[in-house]
């Protein structure tokens, strides 16, 4: 993240050391959600049904899903040196087992009355955990009626009742999009000064949804890439989500280290970013944050304010997703991502 001027306590930041190089995908989340044992999960683990479930109807979605390191991360994170050694700081005898990398690298279920992953990162770990909503979503009428023939009324009821158990729908963009920030920013100050793990990575969501992860291939069949209106409200909401969590990760942090220096200077940055996305679209919510975040003070022992802040912003940027379509934001085509920066390539 480039240097800035915002103070971490004594007002000026120290120096970021070392470079974070490639990504492990982060162990822990922010949201709200049960935990077993000393083990904190972000998806309820006796209400996750598990991909297949979900590959039933959307055969294309899981093809897709599978060539992508969501998928992959399910046996090959637990071989690879960089997380060994992590694993081995923070003492963590097994991974998969009671380690806080459940959380976002795994996918958990319960068996035998505890918590055991079952995939990577899947379908749930974005859309919310399906138990009470996946029968109610693969239902369209009838045995014999298809998605293609299910009446428009149904389909209305059924997209309803499904949101309302707990489906978050990609028309949802807010809190789709927060389930990214949640997994690719930490709020673990220890597993990044002690256990040497990134502390966020060089997320964007634009870039890292349109590349190698995009599934939009129930509608269009092709794996088309998002419209341009679409993509515009992702970078907005985007920025005002990475905004978010840096400050969450601020408000967590206790010592001048690495974890407070790396999240002061993504929340500076982000800032930043809104200013200039500011100064090219009227949208008053935009100013809202803009001045919440002017109030903050990027400084330890800040928590109650930090956190306080990032709420308004949550609810600031909530209420940008939803009452937008991009459509009037065209200004903002030059700062978006191109293909060419795309993370990964799509499956065709």
């Amino acid at each position: 993240m480039p240097a800035t001027s915002s103070s971490i306590s004594s007002g000026r930041l120290f120096r970021l050391s070392g470079v974070f190089v490639g990504l492990l995908a982060i162990c822990l989340a922010w949201g709200p959600g049960p935990a077993f044992g000393e083990v904190f999960l972000r998806l309820d683990p006796k209400l996750v049904v598990g991909p297949k479930a979900c590959g039933e109807c959307h055969v294309s979605s899981i093809a897709v899903w599978k060539k992508t390191p969501h998928a992959k991360t399910y046996k090959e994170l637990p071989r690879r040196k960089s997380a060994k050694t992590i694993a081995k700081r923070m003492g963590l005898r097994r991974i998969k087992a009671g380690s806080d990398c459940l959380t976002c690298h795994f996918t958990s279920t319960l068996k035998k009355k505890r918590a055991r992953p079952i995939a990577g990162v899947t379908c749930e770990s974005c859309h919310g955990a399906g138990k009470n909503w996946v029968n109610i979503h693969s239902d369209f009428g009838g045995k014999k009626v298809t998605a293609k023939t299910e009446k428009p009324e149904h389909r209305k009821a059924r997209y309803e009742k499904s949101e309302a158990a707990g489906l978050l729908r990609p028309k949802n963009l807010y809190q789709v999009a927060a389930n990214c920030y949640s997994c690719h920013t930490i709020p673990n100050e220890k597993l990044v000064n002690v256990g040497g793990h990134p502390a966020g990575s060089k997320f964007e969501l634009v870039a890292w949804s349109q590349g190698e992860v995009r599934h939009n291939v129930w509608y269009t069949k092709k794996n088309r890439p998002a419209p341009a209106s679409r993509k515009r409200m992702m970078f907005v909401v985007g920025k005002a989500l990475d905004l978010e969590y840096a400050l969450r990760g601020v408000a967590k942090a206790t010592q001048k280290k690495k974890y407070a220096v790396f999240m002061a200077r993504r929340a500076a940055a982000a800032r930043k970013d809104l200013a200039k996305i500011a100064g090219l679209i009227s949208a008053p919510e935009l100013k809202a944050i803009l001045k919440v975040a002017g109030q903050a003070k990027l400084k330890l022992n800040n928590e109650k304010q930090l956190l306080a802040a990032a709420k308004k912003i949550a609810a600031a940027a909530r209420k940008l997703a939803d009452g937008y379509d991009g459509s009037t934001f065209s200004a903002l085509d030059p700062l978006i991502p191109k293909p060419e920066n795309y993370k990964g390539k799509a499956s065709n």
